[in-house]
């Protein structure tokens, strides 16, 4: 099976092969979107992100695994990763720069409040989902733990996917709009606790050690690129924020934190203001036409099925309940601790 996977027709390349997987990527879910005119009930994110469910090795592999075998080697698929790893880099340390730390800080209390709330009740209902899941055998690996596998599914329910949660944002055109900062500062705050969960859940001195170098040199690191940033022109702030960007999702990756945290945590010490807010627009707009659509569909091509036949389904639908009604409940209690008005939440 790896021979074949890897297996190349005489007479083609690698990088035609690769350019063969591009063709599809860009071509398949923007031919679906367009002709079905499916933009109304699923955007064109979403159109990518079945679409790389289907041409995956449980879909199109099944049916075809020749062809997919010989499209989407294990060479073109690393490449593809690569690229996919530093688009989400790049769109999640956008997403940093837009949340204004300032209004965080100044509305910390209602910020933490729904935020917590927000984590903690989604988390609850997948950690229940997990322990109805773990009265069948084969949902915990080995080396897993009964605890460990019924907060990492817990976890997994109350992460917010914070590109789509930006992209759905700005369809909506509400990004920068009151509603869409304070979402934003709910989700992201969110995100950075669950990292936090899943340290506990890994749990090793080795690992907490590096975490705690990371946060000593990062805040050492910061305190000199805001000074820096100061002092250059705006075309000087892109490279350097950059250059930032990749030096902290190594930085957090090395620690255990993984390379996102690091990403958005690299964006959100910077200020928005040093930036044209024009161009920053139009990066995001590149970002999202040029490279992201191979991020979203290299989720689906590494979704594999053979892994408990249709009890992945009903485990699906399961988790999908616990994690929007968690969702839901969190705010909704949230809204009524701090007085919202009525439908706010």
């Amino acid at each position: 099976a790896t021979r074949r996977r890897n297996r190349q027709t005489p007479g083609m390349n690698l990088t035609e092969i690769y350019l063969i997987a591009l063709t599809i990527i860009f071509a398949v879910p923007w031919i679906v979107w367009r002709v079905g005119r499916t933009d109304y009930w699923a955007p064109l994110v979403v159109v990518q992100i079945v679409g790389g469910i289907l041409l995956g090795p449980g879909v199109l592999g099944a049916a075809f695994p020749d062809y997919y075998a010989f499209v989407f080697s294990d060479p073109v698929v690393s490449a593809l990763n690569g690229i996919a790893w530093w688009a989400v880099m790049i769109f999640v340390w956008i997403a940093g720069i837009e949340l204004d730390l300032k209004q965080a800080w100044a509305k910390r209390t209602e910020t933490g409040t729904t935020a917590a709330l927000a984590l903690v009740v989604p988390l609850a209902f997948g950690s229940l989902a997990a322990m109805l899941l773990l009265t069948t055998p084969g949902w915990a690996g080995p080396e897993g733990q009964p605890w460990q596998v019924i907060v990492g599914i817990g976890m997994a329910c109350a992460v917010t996917a914070l590109p789509i949660l930006v992209l759905l944002m700005e369809k909506l055109d509400i990004l920068r709009q009151p509603l869409g900062q304070r979402v934003l500062r709910y989700a992201s705050l969110d995100d950075i606790a669950i990292w936090g969960v899943l340290a506990l859940i890994l749990l090793d001195w080795e690992r907490l050690g590096r975490q705690g170098a990371f946060l000593i040199a990062f805040t050492a690191a910061t305190w000199a690129v805001r000074k820096l940033m100061r002092r250059v022109p705006e075309t000087d702030r892109w490279y350097i924020g950059l250059i930032w960007l990749a030096a902290c999702g190594l930085a957090a990756d090395w620690a255990g934190l993984h390379y996102m945290v690091g990403a958005f945590l690299a964006g959100a010490v910077l200020d928005s203001d040093w930036f044209d807010r024009r161009r920053m627009d139009q990066f995001r707009d590149h970002i999202l036409l040029a490279v992201m659509p191979v991020f979203f569909l290299s989720t689906g091509l590494k979704t594999e099925w053979g892994v408990g036949g249709l009890m992945v389904f009903g485990a699906a639908a399961l988790l999908l309940v616990a994690s929007v009604a968690g969702k839901l409940l969190g705010v909704h209690i949230a809204g009524r601790l701090l007085k919202w008005d009525k439908g706010e939440a």
